[in-house]
């Protein structure tokens, strides 16, 4: 372990862990931000963002890099080192921290640690992952240009993603599990106009087939049961799995409460039962998961872990 204790740790480099950077280094708290792989979360995911304010039509990249300079103009440090536990000593009350490059201590720890995208369950999802099947329509679209896609969900996510889809692909079948779509009003209405989106209510994907690439698609209707077969030419077409994410709060094991959705409870000034211990982002159970409630979120933890450490900012 390295000697030097830190004032905190933030564990995640989204839009939650940059503006706590942010606001830790306004705090002139000792920190430093871990992340795993990509700056930015899931937000650099998102091919256009026209629903932060004050920056519209922004792009996922470029918002992340603002949110970056900004944060490291401001004296941040943030480090690529992914982390594969953390620890708390109650009788020292100090945390530790255990990365790629060794183990860190600190006095308090932010977790930023976001959602990955849940997976459908239908058969030959897993085996055609990255040849077929994707999660991601914005980094993965550009493959299907002029083929059919099959996108699953029925959320604002999935109806984002089919109207992206639609502007590449020659045709988009949402494919939705119930009798409704769930996603807002305005993208449903979007997605009627769509003369390239076709929506399927009732309906579930439940196996995929092919060889090297995938060739047949089962559908199940869920008001009778019964099940279908479609068959293309190999390769003419792909998945877009988009059913909601999972939080990835492993690392947070037996620190933290958990909501029946494994997402971590925190108060609203995002403390949890661990002293010291805050979590911020899509990883916190709250009822809106957006760029900007993360923003909110980081902003709030550095705030909180700051009077913690007895150095409180005034509002």
């Amino acid at each position: 372990m390295t000697h030097n204790v830190r004032d905190l740790i933030i564990v995640g480099g989204g839009p939650a862990g940059l503006s706590a950077a942010l606001y830790a280094s306004r705090s002139m708290l000792d920190a430093v931000t871990f992340e795993r792989e990509a700056l930015g979360g899931q937000m650099i995911l998102t091919g256009e963002i026209d629903n932060y304010p004050g920056v519209p039509h922004a792009d996922g990249f470029g918002l992340v890099d603002a949110m970056r300079q900004q944060a490291e103009d401001l004296g941040a440090r943030i480090e690529m080192n992914p982390v594969s536990g953390i620890a708390h000593d109650a009788e020292t009350g100090l945390f530790t921290v255990e990365t790629s490059s060794g183990r860190h201590a600190s006095k308090a720890v932010i977790a930023c640690v976001g959602a990955r995208p849940r997976k459908a369950g239908f058969e030959g999802e897993t085996a055609f992952t990255g040849r077929g099947v994707s999660y991601c329509a914005t980094c993965d679209g550009m493959f299907y240009r002029n083929k059919q896609v099959f996108v699953i969900g029925g959320g604002n996510s999935a109806a984002e993603e089919a109207l992206f889809l639609s502007r590449l692909a020659s045709k988009v079948v949402l494919v939705v599990r119930k009798d409704h779509l769930r996603a807002q009003a305005a993208l449903v209405e979007e997605l009627e106009r769509s003369e390239r989106v076709e929506v399927r209510l009732l309906t579930s994907v439940v196996g995929l087939e092919g060889g090297a690439l995938p060739s047949k698609v089962t559908f199940r209707d869920n008001a009778s049961g019964d099940t279908y077969v479609e068959e293309h030419e190999e390769g003419s077409f792909g998945i877009f799995v988009l059913v909601g994410r999972q939080p990835e709060t492993e690392v947070l094991s037996g620190l933290v409460e958990l909501d029946d959705s494994g997402y971590a409870v925190t108060d609203e000034r995002m403390a949890t039962r661990t002293p010291g211990l805050f979590v911020a982002g899509d990883a916190r159970a709250k009822p809106l998961r957006q760029i900007v409630t993360a923003a909110s979120d980081g902003a709030v933890a550095a705030t909180s872990a700051a009077a913690f450490l007895g150095r409180p900012i005034e509002g």
